[in-house]
Parts: structure tokens; C-alpha cells; sequence
């Protein structure tokens, strides 16, 4: 498990099984785990989930990413 923590300095876990589906599911993401820290400490965009009022999505955009220019959420 990792932990990161966010720009409202709350502690977000990452448990192993959800780093093994990003990189797994998502291969362009391997190896991208500091872009995530990145995402949460420094976004350029936090939206509410319409679906869940718990729920934050944060969002930052990357010019270079393994696949294309694109954002991070």
C-alpha cells in the first residue's frame, strides 16, 4: 500500500490491488505513480463526483505522458 497525501494535506491511500489494475489495465501508467502524487498535491482541477458528494476528482495535464499529451485524473 502507498500513501500520498493531498493539497488539503488529507492522507489517500493507494492499496496494491488498485496500483496492480492502473498499471495493468491502463499500461501507459506504468511507472507513473509520482505523476499521481503530482495530480494530488498540485492539481489543476478538483470536481465533485455527480454521482457520490464524497467523491473528489482531481485533474492535471501533462504535455509528455508514455502515450500523448493528456490529463491525469
Amino acid at each position: 500500500m502507498i500513501w500520498f497525501m493531498d493539497v488539503h494535506n488529507r492522507r489517500i491511500r493507494l492499496a496494491d490491488e488498485r496500483r496492480e489494475h492502473i498499471e495493468m489495465d491502463h499500461p501507459e501508467m506504468s511507472g507513473q505513480i509520482g505523476k499521481i502524487r503530482e495530480t494530488l498535491l498540485d492539481p489543476d482541477v478538483i470536481v465533485r463526483s455527480r454521482t457520490d458528494p464524497n467523491v473528489e476528482l482531481f485533474y492535471r495535464h501533462y504535455k509528455t505522458t508514455p502515450v500523448t499529451e493528456k490529463y491525469l485524473s
